[in-house]
């Protein structure tokens, strides 16, 4: 079930100030009231004291960085894909920190809260975000596992975490991964064709996480038709520079954009590899009533305005014929 990030701030924060929180609803205000410090039970084991820190608009960028182990994929975060984020931070600002930890070079690295901290970069906001000096890397994991459960993730990144388990060894199968996962093998078996894709491609798109397993699926099925040369071309054309294809269009809206850019991209597949036309092997036996065609050893009759009478002559005929 998806959380809010209201809900995960509850679950995430344990007690906050001096004040003791007790219970999620008072951490979930210690951290909406922007407490300086606020103390995190992490992964359920020892409090981990965070410190509240303001990074200026300016600075967000280049003073920090996303977890590596991020299963959100960073160069989908634009405008649209964050457009429920970016309405709230113009009008109100950043509701929640973020959090996060000092990493070995002294930067600071989100754990919880890239959608928030890209957000703050494309509206020019100040980023807000708890920072804590000691995380070890399996608690920075279960934070930015926790965190991205409030907002799902696209089929892309769902595949790569499904095609990580298979590699390791911790799934044989798709079977498996459903049941890990606990969802459909459909949806296990488009999440993984989706992962197969390359980057370039899906950044096509304005919102990769609003692409659903059909349009992954035939997405998959056109690319991975297409030589290597052709796929080489198609991604070209992709990373023109012009800009991501939804950039280069004037067409408003998010759904009339995906529409668009899809179609652009069957154009180009098409002006790369012309698809086939189905040979018509018919002749017409007698006109508008005979045709017959063959492949091989095979016939196939077709016959039009037959009467019982005649049918019983002609199955007799080929009975006979046959036999």
């Amino acid at each position: 079930m998806a959380i809010k990030t209201s809900d995960l701030n509850a679950k995430l924060f344990g007690k906050a100030n001096k004040r003791r929180a007790t219970t999620p609803q008072e951490a979930q205000t210690a951290a909406k009231e922007q407490a300086q410090t606020i103390e995190l039970a992490v992964a359920g084991e020892e409090l981990v004291s965070f410190e509240l820190v303001r990074i200026p608009a300016e600075e967000v960028e280049s003073s920090t960085t996303v977890f590596a182990d991020n299963a959100r994929e960073q160069s989908f975060l634009n405008e649209h894909a964050l457009s429920d984020v970016l309405t709230t931070l113009k009008e109100r600002g950043q509701q929640y920190p973020a959090v996060g930890r000092k990493n070995k070079e002294g930067k600071i690295e989100v754990l919880d809260g890239s959608r928030r901290r890209m957000s703050c970069i494309l509206a020019g906001k100040e980023f807000l975000i708890y920072v804590a000096e000691e995380i070890n890397a399996d608690h920075a994991k279960f934070l930015s596992d926790v965190a991205n459960a409030h907002k799902p993730l696209s089929l892309y990144e769902k595949g790569k975490e499904m095609q990580a388990k298979l590699d390791s060894g911790e799934a044989d199968d798709q079977k498996a991964l459903a049941r890990i996962f606990q969802c459909s093998e459909a949806l296990v078996s488009g999440a993984l064709k989706a992962a197969s894709l390359p980057l370039t491609l899906l950044q096509a798109y304005p919102n990769v996480g609003d692409l659903g397993r059909p349009t992954i699926v035939k997405l998959h099925k056109q690319y991975h038709e297409l030589s290597s040369e052709h796929q080489t071309s198609l991604l070209e054309k992709c990373q023109s520079t012009g800009g991501y294809v939804w950039q280069r269009s004037n067409v408003q809206g998010v759904a009339r954009l995906t529409k668009e850019v899809s179609e652009t991209i069957e154009t180009w597949i098409n002006e790369l590899a012309p698809p086939k036309k189905a040979a018509n092997n018919k002749v017409d036996l007698i006109k508008g009533r005979a045709t017959y065609s063959r492949k091989g050893a095979n016939l196939a009759l077709n016959l039009k305005k037959v009467d019982d009478e005649m049918m019983k002559d002609i199955l007799a005929f080929i009975e006979q014929k046959m036999a």
